[in-house]
Parts: C-alpha cells; structure tokens; sequence
C-alpha cells in the first residue's frame, strides 16, 4: 500500500491530499529513508512524520484497504514523538 493512502486509513493524518503534500516536502521517512507519496509501506516498517515542530515515529502493524474509525490505531504503534526544539530565526533545529 503507498504511504499516503496508508496515513490516510489509519488516520495518522485525515486526508490523502495532506498526506502527499506532507510527502513532497520531504517530511516523511520509512526505515530512515526519505520517502515520495508512491512510496509501498508493509508490516513492521517505521514511519517518521515531521509536522510543524513535532516529529513522531510510527511501527507499522497491519495494513487494511479500509477500516472503521475505531479500528484505525490497530494498524500501528506510536514508537516516539518529540518536540523539534526552534533556533533564535523560528527555524526548526533539525531535518531528521
């Protein structure tokens, strides 16, 4: 399944278009390698969003072409999330 598609069932993030847009700005990584919208996710990979100052990390656990709202958060583990600490310009101080 490409990653959009898979943020957007599991409800990481709402809506497929966000998703691909958060993709093409290079803020998406799986196993640490920077990933496209297109990009195919399987069980067990691990899934960094960088979004504004938070960067989460997610394992994957199950992949469902689709799925109940209350159903979602089965399809994966939160594995960490951090704050991204800001410099004295606004900037975030890391990229990943």
């Amino acid at each position: 399944m490409r990653i959009d598609k898979f943020l957007k069932v599991s409800r990481i993030i709402k809506r497929r278009q966000v998703a691909k847009e958060v993709a093409d700005q290079g803020r998406i990584w799986i196993n640490e390698k920077q990933a496209k919208c297109s990009t195919p996710v399987k069980v067990g990979d691990q899934i960094t969003i960088r979004f504004g100052h938070k960067k989460s990390t997610f394992e994957v656990l199950e992949i469902m072409d689709s799925t109940k709202k209350k159903d979602a958060s089965e399809m994966y583990r939160l594995v960490s999330e951090e704050r991204i600490p800001f410099d004295e310009n606004g900037t975030t101080k890391e990229s990943l």
